[in-house]
């Protein structure tokens, strides 16, 4: 399954001519893995940070002190601030960042255990768009941080059928 959108997502950013590139914390670069899976991705995927700690994040994303005081690395806040960051880092046009909690420790009442943010940015010449959104998910730890990338991965892959065609005339 995560091969397959990991495929169909190149498909969709290798017909546009567009490049992706990750940030990730929870998952640890299994977004990059899967994508790096498939031969010739090196024409759509243009590089992954993996930003485990807070400090990684302010260094390599340019997250803020104050993000990450008010809301917490685990936020949709922190996601956006990443994956804007990314794409600032790189040379992609579309963005995905995914901060969570997976567990089995880690988790608190507001924030349990399975909660992780994602956050979706596309920037190109006619259009600049954003998303985000958190999940509460199930499962031990692995089974949460395979979650993770189909879901980074679906919501890639949705961000760019929802803004297709783009042509760039």
């Amino acid at each position: 399954m995560l091969l397959e959108l990991a495929w169909q997502t190149g498909q969709a950013l290798k017909d546009n001519t567009l490049k992706l590139v990750s940030a990730e914390s929870c998952t640890g670069g299994w977004i990059g893995q899967i994508i790096t899976a498939i031969s010739g991705s090196s024409d759509w995927y243009d590089r992954g940070f993996i930003t485990y700690s807070n400090l990684s994040k302010q260094q390599m994303l340019r997250v803020q002190l104050l993000t990450l005081t008010q809301f917490g690395a685990v936020s949709e806040q922190t996601a956006r601030e990443m994956a804007q960051g990314a794409l600032t880092m790189s040379q992609a046009q579309i963005a995905v960042s995914v901060t969570g909690i997976a567990g089995p420790s880690g988790g608190s009442a507001e924030k349990p255990v399975g909660t992780v943010c994602f956050a979706w940015v596309l920037k190109t010449a006619l259009i600049k768009s954003a998303n985000s959104r958190t999940c509460h998910l199930s499962g031990d730890r692995e089974a949460i941080r395979r979650q993770s990338v189909a879901i980074a991965l679906q919501g890639t892959l949705g961000l760019l059928e929802n803004t297709l065609p783009l042509n760039f005339a």
